[in-house]
């Protein structure tokens, strides 16, 4: 008996703090995505302004070794002409090799490269970053419960912490974040881009266009995918439409 109420009090003790813990918690925004819903598209210049967001903020950290630099010119994604993918791929280094003599070489990347990468190795990336390893972004959409409303969210969520709340070093107070507690530093701040279309960088824009960015390389064929499905239901109805009709032809010359 007497242990039976020492599991009771411990089970109400973990659900109380469970249940404090979830007060915490924000519920992530929805911003208005217009790849949602069963005809939603990606928009192309938030894309690009996504891609830039990308390589001038988050390129510097973390990687996408999913993705290639000709899925750039792709259609369905950001759509960049043949050219200035090309340039964008030449902004970075990467391997290349073997030359002539054996020796491996670095060299402007290329169209059929992927994303290269900031690290060459998981301890150098824990080593410049007290330990913790930035997550690759390929799908990072898809690999966080909340999808694009957690991680815009999360991006916009920092604020200074409660007066009665200490952070250890190298972490900081997210509203969106499990347990209000992130290892990754504010990475937005107003103007911290300049958009080579013009348009305003603030971070809810730059959260904004590069979360749908990121949601296009976890899910590059979705407006393709839309499509099909689109004309699948299409065919579908005028399917249905056709068989009931020649059903009720057929049973009415029966009777």
């Amino acid at each position: 008996m007497k242990k039976f109420i020492i599991n009771t009090i411990f089970s109400l003790f973990i659900f109380v703090s469970y249940c404090y813990a979830a007060e915490e918690m924000h519920e992530p925004l929805h911003p208005d995505w217009s790849f949602e819903g069963p005809l939603g598209k990606f928009e192309r210049a938030s894309l690009q302004r996504g891609y830039q967001v990308y390589t001038e903020v988050c390129a510097g950290c973390h990687s996408m070794d999913l993705l290639s630099y000709r899925n750039l010119i792709e259609e369905g994604g950001p759509e960049f002409s043949k050219e200035q993918a090309k340039a964008m791929a030449a902004m970075f280094e990467t391997e290349g090799g073997p030359n002539e003599d054996g020796e491996m070489f670095m060299r402007p990347a290329i169209l059929s490269d992927r994303f290269v990468s900031p690290w060459e190795n998981e301890q150098q990336a824990r080593a410049a970053n007290g330990g913790a390893y930035p997550p690759d972004l390929s799908v990072i959409v898809k690999a966080r419960e909340g999808g694009a409303d957690y991680i815009y969210s999360l991006l916009i969520g920092y604020e200074d912490p409660p007066n009665d709340m200490s952070l250890d070093d190298g972490v900081y107070y997210n509203i969106y974040a499990k347990g209000n507690k992130i290892a990754m530093p504010q990475p937005l701040y107003e103007d911290g881009v300049e958009y080579t279309d013009g348009t305003v960088a603030t971070p809810e824009q730059m959260a904004h266009d590069v979360t749908m960015f990121l949601t296009w390389a976890a899910e590059p064929k979705l407006e393709a995918r839309k499509r099909i499905g689109f004309k699948v239901i299409s065919y579908l109805i005028i399917l249905s439409f056709l068989l009931y009709f020649t059903n009720r032809r057929i049973w009415k010359d029966a009777h």
